[in-house]
C-alpha cells in the first residue's frame, strides 16, 4: 500500500510539472505574438519583411517549377483541408465514446478560426503587393490564417494521436511530423508572397499557444471523465 501511495504521489507531481511547463509555453507564445504585433504596428518589421518578400520573389524567378509545389503545400493549410481533418477527427472521437474530447477539439478549432478572423480585422495589415506575389489572395494579412490554423489542427491532432502510443520514439515521430506539416504550410505562404514573414511567425505563435491551452483543458476533461467513470462491474449511484 505504501508503494502505491508513493507511486501515486510521483505521478501527480509529474503530471503537475507537465501542466506547468505547457502553461509556461502557452504564455511564452502569447508574449511572442504580442511583441510581433507591437513591432509590426510600429513599422519596426518593415525592412525585415521586405527583404524576405524580395528574396522569395527572386527564388521563384530562378526556379519556376517551385510555384506549383508551393501551392500544393499551401493547400494543406486551407479551410477545406482543416475542416476535413477536424470533422474526421471529431467523428472518430465521438464514435469511440470520447465525446467530451470530441467537443473540445471542435470548439477549439472553431473558436481558434474566429479568433484569427478578429485579429486580422483588428490589425488590418495589408498583404504584400501583387507585384511580389505568385497568387493574389483577398483579406487582411496579420496573422497568417493558414499558419495559425495548421498549428492548431496539426499539433492538436498530433498530440491526441501521440497520446495513444506507449513508445517514446513513436510519440516523437508523430509530434515531429505534425510540427513539420505546420512548418511547411507557413513557409509556403511566405514563399508564395501572399504573406509577410512576420504574419507567419505570428500565426505560428498564436496557433501553438492556442493548441497548448486547449490541450490543457483536454487533459483536465479526460481526468474528470475518468473520475466520473465507475469501477468495472459497479453501477453508478
Amino acid at each position: 500500500m505504501q508503494v502505491l501511495t508513493a507511486a501515486s504521489r510521483r505521478h501527480r507531481v509529474w503530471s503537475l510539472s507537465q501542466s506547468l511547463l505547457v502553461g509556461l509555453a502557452a504564455a511564452l507564445s502569447a508574449w511572442v505574438f504580442v511583441q510581433l504585433g507591437n513591432e509590426m504596428a510600429e513599422g519596426e518589421t518593415r525592412a525585415f519583411d521586405m527583404f524576405i518578400v524580395r528574396a522569395m520573389q527572386s527564388l521563384r524567378g530562378g526556379h519556376p517549377w517551385a510555384a506549383s509545389i508551393l501551392r500544393d503545400l499551401s493547400g494543406l493549410g486551407s479551410t477545406v483541408v482543416m475542416t476535413l481533418c477536424t470533422t474526421i477527427t471529431v467523428g472518430y472521437l465521438a464514435l469511440t465514446s470520447a465525446r467530451r474530447m470530441a467537443g473540445l477539439v471542435a470548439v477549439a478549432v472553431v473558436m481558434g478560426a474566429l479568433g484569427i478572423g478578429l485579429l486580422k480585422e483588428g490589425f488590418a495589415r495589408l498583404r504584400p503587393s501583387a507585384a511580389f506575389a505568385e497568387i493574389v489572395t483577398p483579406g487582411m494579412s496579420f496573422p497568417s490564417g493558414h499558419a495559425g490554423m495548421s498549428a492548431i489542427v496539426f499539433l492538436t491532432l498530433g498530440t491526441l494521436l501521440a497520446s495513444t502510443r506507449s513508445r517514446g520514439i513513436e510519440r516523437t515521430y508523430i509530434l515531429s511530423v505534425a510540427a513539420f506539416m505546420t512548418l511547411l504550410v507557413g513557409l509556403s505562404r511566405v514563399a508564395l508572397g501572399v504573406h509577410w514573414a512576420t504574419d507567419v511567425l505570428a500565426g505560428w505563435a498564436y496557433g501553438f499557444g492556442w493548441a497548448l491551452v486547449w490541450l490543457l483543458l483536454a487533459r483536465t476533461a479526460v481526468v474528470g471523465g475518468k473520475a466520473d467513470t465507475p469501477p468495472h462491474g459497479q453501477a453508478q449511484p
